[in-house]
């Protein structure tokens, strides 16, 4: 759902960021090493497609770093070089895929969402509950049959609250996995966008408020 972009060349990395957002993801992207390890420092991603060749700190040593302290964000690693002895350089130092420059963005994304479902818990990749149904891999929901027309970020709440198996979702955790960090925590957009999923989602009401803790299906 969330992902770090780490790339220096601030033109691929702004398209790399806007091909991923419309893909339905969280994304925020900074251009160095070590911003990269204050941003993971920080916030949870599941994923950090991350650029080798780096200035300051070292694409390898943002790597290491994230397996030294355990992060739980999967690394792919992008490198001009495709040389085996390269690829089997970076996995070495703990990245969890490879990608050489120049790659074809459905690639990069089919990669991403690989990693994502090795960075959770193992969710189905149809989700059902009730009439209603959601594919991820498609990007399709239904309602009785009828599709929905959702926004990424309607989308992505209903992902989260499908998944969640009845559990009450926090509108904390909502806005981390489902928004970037320009997202504003005091603008209440977590409950501007559960009211249009309601809407979208029609009669009878699915989406439960639950007192002090946050939303369920």
């Amino acid at each position: 759902m969330r992902v770090l972009v780490v790339e220096d060349h601030r033109e691929l990395a702004q398209t790399v960021a806007t091909g991923l957002r419309r893909e339905g993801m969280a994304v925020d992207v900074v251009w160095d090493g070590g911003h990269a390890l204050e941003q993971t420092a920080v916030n949870r991603y599941d994923v950090v497609v991350l650029d080798r060749d780096l200035p300051g700190v070292h694409g390898d040593d943002v790597c290491a770093a994230l397996v030294a302290r355990g992060d739980p964000a999967r690394v792919l690693m992008l490198t001009a070089s495709a040389t085996v002895e390269d690829r089997v350089d970076g996995l070495g130092r703990g990245a969890d895929d490879y990608l050489p420059k120049p790659f074809a963005f459905a690639e990069l994304v089919a990669r991403v969402r690989a990693l994502m479902r090795r960075s959770q818990p193992a969710v189905p990749p149809v989700l059902v509950r009730g009439d209603l149904r959601l594919d991820s891999a498609r990007r399709v929901a239904t309602r009785g049959g009828r599709r929905l027309d959702l926004s990424p970020k309607e989308f992505a709440v209903l992902e989260l609250l499908l998944a969640a198996q009845g559990r009450a979702v926090s509108a904390e955790e909502l806005l981390e996995r489902a928004w970037d960090e320009a997202a504003d925590p005091f603008s209440g957009t977590v409950k501007v966008t559960v009211s249009r999923l309601r809407r979208r989602l029609g009669a009878p009401a699915v989406i439960e408020t639950v007192p002090q803790a946050g939303y369920r299906i």
